[in-house]
């Protein structure tokens, strides 16, 4: 697979995760599967658009969904997503710090 390739997928996966409710689901989902019930009342979120937000991150591959007869359990595809998230908060605080230092006189 070609750079390009590469670059084109990892933007989509980028544009999936563009949106404060999918991130924070990836935070619910981080520890183990839930229940689409369990992430409903979690969140806060509307049926309709708590679906449609799951929908996107399976389509993508972001999220895996396992159908039971009761429910559909959610879970991470990979580790990775949570600790790429991680490590983006990580950098938001640093320059959050860095600007703080900046903006304060000595």
């Amino acid at each position: 697979m070609s750079n390009k390739n590469v670059f084109k997928l990892q933007a989509e996966v980028c544009k999936a995760l563009a949106h404060p409710l999918r991130i924070e689901i990836i935070d619910l989902l981080q520890e183990k599967e839930k229940c689409f019930t369990d992430i409903l009342e979690s969140t806060g979120e509307l049926k309709s658009n708590l679906s449609q937000h799951l929908s996107i991150m399976v389509k993508c591959g972001i999220l895996q969904v396992r159908k039971d007869s009761r429910c559909n359990y959610y879970s991470l595809s990979s580790f990775k997503v949570s600790k790429a998230c991680s490590l983006m908060r990580e950098v938001l605080i640093d320059n959050h710090n860095k600007n703080k230092k900046i903006l304060m006189p000595k």
